[in-house]
């Protein structure tokens, strides 16, 4: 009997233990779900409209339109130097002049020796024509006297030579001559650039050839200028595809008429493919990337909703965007990494709406503050 009253008791505090431990993790439960999950602080945003541009960008150095050596085709003494480096010339225009006395005793001589035999020509065109000279011996005079004129051209032609001229239209880049410098014929004297138009040598990859063609805008920025950017055009393209490094060969065409630019700097070139004007555009890293999926998170009564984009280009830190947004739409901007769909959110970046207590109250205290002057209680 006693034997049975002591496992009634053991069984008795067993059910009491149980329903102790029963009811602890409970009423834990039931409290954490009566907290409410704290909102999550974002920033947001309403996209904006603008230009979006597709182009390609390369670097390569400005090089000049035309460019040329001036070589002295005679030799001789550098008696006046007429421009120096900076000057713009035209073509033809005389640069230097050598020494030319030799050249001119030369011409001289030839036209003394051309002159004789035009006199021995015309006294036996006559005894020709009367039979009294044979027709070999005057035959050779007239040879004679067609190698002296032709001799006679050539000695005028170098003598034009002592003046260096200009070949092409530009500036003289180069002076690589002094007065009084003994010049052999073939030595390089002058350098003469043109300046307008500059032009880049960029060479673009295969898969550029169907995009890039001529006449498409383009801008180029150079570093040497802090930056600045200059209108171009694309002014050729090659037909060709170089097999070994795959690139293929693009004129740009530069236009800059306060000539800031000049040859051998650097420049980044930028070609416009495409142009789509008033796009819809939103910050790059508003957009979540999750596979092939890109969305944004939209706020709507404080409630995070996960949008699905359809995007396209990306330039300077924006995103054009086709669809699956609006305007009027509102988007996290900051605090979207690790936030869920239909998540609650606070909006931390614009100015929370007043309530009409709040209005109601601060009325009343506008109305019972006194005025600082005359001219306010007016007001009131």
């Amino acid at each position: 009997m006693q034997h049975h009253r002591i496992l009634s008791l053991l069984l008795l505090s067993f059910v009491l233990l149980a329903g102790c431990q029963g009811k602890g993790p409970d009423d834990e439960n039931k409290s954490e779900d009566e907290e409410e999950t704290p909102p999550v602080p974002v920033e947001v945003a309403q996209a904006t409209r603008g230009q979006m541009l597709s182009t390609y960008s390369g670097t390569a150095a400005i090089e000049a339109f035309a460019e040329a050596d001036v070589i002295a085709k005679v030799g001789g003494e550098v008696q006046q130097i007429l421009v120096e480096e900076g000057d713009e010339v035209k073509s033809g225009q005389i640069l230097a002049i050598l020494d030319g006395d030799r050249l001119r005793l030369e011409l001289k001589q030839t036209e003394a020796n051309m002159n004789k035999l035009d006199r021995e020509y015309r006294r036996n065109l006559d005894l020709h024509d009367r039979g009294l000279v044979s027709v070999g011996a005057f035959e050779n005079i007239k040879y004679e006297l067609d190698a002296l004129k032709a001799g006679y051209e050539r000695a005028r032609l170098e003598l034009s030579y002592v003046e260096l001229r200009a070949p092409i239209e530009g500036v003289v880049a180069e002076r690589f001559i002094k007065v009084g410098n003994t010049l052999n014929p073939n030595e390089k004297t002058f350098h003469v650039t043109t300046l307008k138009p500059l032009i880049i040598y960029l060479y673009a990859p295969e898969k550029e050839y169907r995009k890039i063609i001529p006449g498409q805008q383009a801008m180029v920025e150079v570093d040497a200028l802090r930056g600045k950017r200059f209108p171009a055009d694309v002014a050729r393209v090659s037909p060709v595809i170089d097999p070994i490094s795959g690139t293929f060969k693009v004129t740009i065409e530069i236009d800059d008429p306060s000539g800031n630019l000049k040859p051998g700097m650097f420049g980044r070139v930028h070609i416009v493919q495409e142009v789509h004007e008033n796009a819809l555009l939103v910050p790059r890293e508003a957009i979540l990337v999750d596979g092939d999926e890109e969305a944004v998170f939209l706020v709507e009564d404080n409630k995070a909703i996960r949008r699905l984009l359809s995007t396209g280009i990306t330039r300077d830190g924006l995103t054009q965007v086709n669809s699956g947004l609006t305007d009027e739409d509102r988007f996290v901007i900051l605090g979207q990494a690790g936030l869920k769909d239909g998540a609650t959110v606070q909006v931390v970046n614009e100015p929370a709406a007043v309530n009409e207590e709040d209005a109601e109250s601060a009325t009343a205290e506008s109305e019972s503050a006194e005025p600082e002057n005359g001219d306010a209680a007016t007001g009131q």
